[in-house]
């Protein structure tokens, strides 16, 4: 190779390197990255829990910055009421199969809510705004007659176990069920794309479940379907051998990231009952 052509090739390299890092500075200061492969909020309910035969209240109520959220209150057979944060795609009525099959399962009531963004939610997505959207649907929950705040179980998925970790490590709740989480953005960012070195410091948003799971004492149950292609199985295992007993973990056999509750079937419902049954019981 001629002297030229390598000083062709090294300039090329090094315009690639500084390139990137520009891309890297800009990424993290406008939060491109964030907004457009972390949220994807849709706005349209089509469905609600009365398609599916069940009772429920539409709520609406404000976090503590004044964002206005909605979400509905389904109310159960059992003193149990679940506090569901979703994942990061669509909004509350991609949920409505889920809700019915854990309701008349388990009898337990739920409390799901879209952050701000999702469904008829105000405001934008960002990660400090779904955790001020979760301490507010918890101080919503506590205020209700109805339920008996000492048997509220922070019930998280996806991207929602994230924002779990992080409402448990600063309240006290009963419980904390994290469904097929993963254990940060930065992880799943390098994950993806192996082949982008430090990609992963290249977003703002961190929700890193990881370093959250070790902070409550609450009991926990970790469920994971062993065929995840989005959350992989393993971090699963990670955030559950990072959190602090007592815990448990629940391997469903066949299951991906979206179909865990249908493929886990029978066994699924018997494990996380038996979960939510042995619970302490708190101050009602």
């Amino acid at each position: 190779m001629g002297s030229s052509l390598r000083r062709i090739l090294l300039w090329t390299i090094v315009a690639l390197v500084v390139a990137y890092a520009g891309f890297g500075v800009l990424a993290r200061t406008t939060g491109v990255i964030d907004r457009y492969f972390i949220f994807f909020p849709e706005r349209t309910l089509d469905r609600d829990p009365g398609d599916r035969g069940l009772d429920f209240e539409d709520v609406y109520f404000e976090a503590s910055d004044r964002v206005r959220l909605n979400g509905w209150f389904v109310p159960g057979r059992s003193d149990t009421t679940l506090l569901w944060l979703h994942g990061n795609a669509g909004n509350i009525a991609n949920r409505v199969d889920n809700i019915a099959e854990i309701h008349d399962n388990l009898g337990v009531g739920v409390f799901i809510f879209d952050y701000r963004g999702y469904g008829r939610s105000e405001g934008k997505p960002t990660e400090q705004g779904t955790y001020l959207d979760a301490e507010a649907a918890l101080k919503y929950l506590r205020s209700r007659g109805d339920v008996n705040p000492g048997r509220l179980v922070l019930f998280g998925r996806s991207l929602g176990c994230a924002v779990a970790a992080e409402l448990a490590s600063k309240n006290d709740v009963q419980g904390v069920v994290l469904e097929s989480p993963f254990t940060s953005i930065g992880a799943m960012a390098k994950r993806a794309y192996p082949f982008l070195p430090g990609i992963g410091s290249f977003v703002r948003t961190r929700y890193d479940t990881l370093s959250k799971v070790g902070r409550f004492g609450a009991p926990l149950m970790v469920l994971h379907g062993n065929r995840d292609d989005i959350a992989p199985f393993d971090m699963g295992v990670a955030v559950f051998e990072a959190a602090t007993p007592p815990k448990r973990f629940y391997r469903i056999e066949g299951a991906g990231h979206n179909d865990t509750y249908s493929v886990g079937g029978h066994a699924y419902y018997q494990a996380l009952g038996e979960f939510l049954d042995n619970l302490p019981k708190g101050d009602g």
